[in-house]
């Protein structure tokens, strides 16, 4: 399976970025563009591990509630 760049929003909105079989590297470009941003930048490079894009995009877009820790 592949690994899937996007570019996420606050709002999120998707733009998909780039594909990998690697995942080293997926992760070096993930941690690039990343250092890339500018200060204040709202949106956030994610990397998914998905069968294919709309399985990734579905994923991204799903809301998790926050599971309690050890510490709550």
């Amino acid at each position: 399976m592949p690994y899937f760049l996007y570019r996420v929003t606050p709002e999120r909105q998707l733009t998909h970025l780039q594909d990998f079989e690697i995942y080293k590297q997926a992760r070096a470009q993930a941690r690039a563009l990343r250092l890339q941003q500018q200060a204040g930048d709202p949106d956030s490079i994610k990397m998914v591990f998905a069968t294919n894009r709309a399985e990734a995009e579905s994923m991204l877009r799903e809301t998790r509630e926050r599971q309690p820790s050890e510490d709550d």
